[in-house]
């Protein structure tokens, strides 16, 4: 009998990369446009296996029902889990996920942001569609000789390690694991978080989600920091409480900050709401400084990510349908 698939969050191009990838397994997906939730997890009957992505609930409630559906495993087509109770989910539904997919992806992202915020070309962009070719209030910084703090040293951030090393910077990092092997081979020097925020002129964010890291970067951090910082967030949007960073704009403490994450993001990310008010008065805030760029947490988004994120997720279905073992399950209580 053919495997049935429930999939939620459906965007037209999880589709297009989700039925090439299916030509090799032959699955029966069934694509659902609305996030997963408690008014309709009832189309999760008669599923073997559930597909949602981070923006998709998977609290205790949810999870229960979708056991007694009949669903037999929940696949997280990202990296991160934070939107799913684990500890509901222990001993009764398996999770798997894709824990890389590209980190050339994300790293050159980040890099993107960093180049676009020094250099002000977002601004640029929108004077020159006017006439404006003025250079007033466009000046940026060498990046060559500057300080950039690494917060967490994982895949993505190796890379970025080794692009920024090209442009002649210096890196400082922090890694509650610091691996002594990159540091050889990359060059660069683990320190402490207050050093690394007393030193950096950039930070950019690479760690996971957790208890310890939620709203590291806050009102005391800020404070630590060098004038004039610049901020990058490609990770998880609590990793920042956004209040303070606000605060930190306004009053000039922060110089810009890349922010391809919300902590609030859910009802606005991947949806298209132009043609609507935004209510959340924060993320409003958030887009009416010209020394602030967000970004609909987009930056995985390249046609080799997506490829590999529905290879990965259907491999790691067609393992738990034929019994085998399961190289991607999430088996601890921790966004690690």
């Amino acid at each position: 009998m053919t495997y049935k698939i429930a999939f939620f969050d459906t965007k037209p191009y999880d589709k297009t990369f989700f039925d090439k990838a299916n030509d090799d397994y032959g699955f029966d997906i069934r694509y659902y446009k609305g996030h997963l939730n408690e008014n309709n997890v009832v189309l999760t009957q008669g599923a073997d296996a559930v597909c949602i992505f981070v923006n998709d609930i998977a609290n205790a409630a949810i999870i229960n029902t979708l056991v007694d559906n009949g669903v037999k495993l929940l696949a997280l087509r990202s990296a991160g889990f934070n939107n799913v109770d684990l500890k509901a989910a222990a001993g009764k539904l398996p999770i798997v996920r894709v824990p890389a997919y590209s980190p050339y992806a994300v790293a050159e992202y980040a890099l993107a942001l960093m180049l676009s915020l020094n250099r002000k070309i977002h601004r640029a962009y929108w004077r020159t569609r006017d006439g404006n070719f003025s250079l007033h209030g466009l000046m940026g910084f060498d990046m060559h000789g500057k300080t950039v703090g690494i917060i967490g040293t994982g895949k993505i951030a190796r890379i970025l390690i080794q692009i920024l090393k090209s442009f002649g910077m210096n890196i400082l990092a922090y890694d509650i694991y610091p691996d002594a092997k990159i540091v050889e081979e990359l060059q660069f020097t683990y320190t402490s978080l207050s050093d690394l925020y007393h030193h950096s002129d950039i930070i950019s964010l690479h760690c996971p989600l957790t208890d310890q890291t939620r709203h590291m970067i806050n009102e005391d951090s800020i404070s630590a920091m060098k004038d004039n910082v610049m901020i990058i967030n490609t990770g998880r949007g609590q990793l920042i409480r956004t209040e303070d960073l606000i605060e930190g704009l306004k009053n000039k403490k922060i110089g810009a900050a890349g922010l391809d994450v919300y902590e609030e993001e859910g009802p606005y990310f991947y949806e298209d709401k132009s043609d609507k008010i935004i209510d959340d008065d924060t993320l409003a805030r958030l887009l009416s400084f010209n020394n602030v760029i967000v970004t609909s947490h987009q930056g995985f988004f390249t046609k080799e990510a997506l490829k590999n994120i529905a290879e990965t997720t259907l491999k790691n279905i067609q393992d738990f349908a034929a019994g085998k073992p399961l190289e991607n399950e999430i088996k601890n209580e921790s966004n690690e």
